[in-house]
């Protein structure tokens, strides 16, 4: 089997981004991700990866700039191997609270950041592969909440989620024939900082009960699951959204 090469995921210094970046290392591939804030966490899982013996960097972006994937992809290419996948990650939810509460900005924010830099990040690779005339693997990372709606916390995000799996099924079938593999994974609550930003840190205690297994994900779980749809294991999967939401 040849290099899995270098792999782009957006979000990636921390949470499940965080996760899929190591594991990706782990695995075998060159690693280019991207951050918004987190500098300092970013530079030293940067560190961290390289000491594994891999090549990594990273770059500052918003992905909901129009030209952040010009600016991504053009620094990931400046690793050795070619990059054979792309992991779009990047994901805000907006305050938690009913819809009508929502101001506009918020609204924007969760569509140009969840919708758009999925779309665009997307476009680029396929273009890039088409280009190349290579194969190449795409997983988005969606969520329980485009099933559920998550009424009385985040119609907006559950309805940008949505929209990213119809996505998903749509690109799948339309560059199958090219080998280009797209998918989406559908995490249920996880344990990362975005119930903080969201403005409810407790959130995973309260979302627990309801799970059918009786606890929320871990980082790592969701991210084996992106990484098993990168991998050739998953060779015959595309346009697939895969939950990963213990029973939910």
């Amino acid at each position: 089997m040849t290099h899995p090469g270098t792999i782009v995921v957006t979000g990636g210094s921390r949470g499940i981004g965080a996760a899929t970046v190591r594991l990706a290392a782990a695995a075998g591939y060159d690693v280019c991700f991207t951050y918004h804030e987190q500098g300092d966490a970013a530079h030293a899982l940067v560190q961290e990866i390289r000491a594994l013996g891999r090549e990594a960097t990273c770059i500052q972006a918003d992905v909901a700039d129009d030209d952040a994937a010009d600016r991504v992809f053009a620094h990931a290419a400046s690793l050795p191997r070619a990059i054979t996948g792309l992991v779009n990650n990047a994901g805000v939810t907006g305050p938690i609270g009913p819809f009508h509460a929502a101001d506009t900005k918020t609204l924007r924010r969760v569509l140009e950041v969840n919708v758009m830099g999925t779309m665009s990040f997307s476009r680029h690779a396929v273009r890039m592969w088409l280009e190349q005339g290579r194969p190449g693997h795409i997983v988005n990372v969606s969520s329980i909440a485009a099933a559920s709606g998550a009424p009385g916390e985040y119609v907006h995000y559950a309805a940008s989620k949505a929209a990213v799996e119809g996505f998903t099924v749509g690109l799948a079938r339309e560059v199958a024939a090219q080998g280009i593999r797209v998918n989406a994974v559908a995490p249920g609550t996880t344990l990362t900082d975005i119930h903080a930003a969201a403005g409810e840190p407790d959130r995973p205690k309260r979302i627990a009960a309801r799970v059918p297994m009786g606890r929320i994900a871990r980082a790592e779980e969701i991210a084996e699951a992106v990484m098993w749809l990168l991998s050739e294991r998953a060779g015959y999967v595309t346009g697939s959204v895969l939950k990963v939401a213990g029973g939910l």
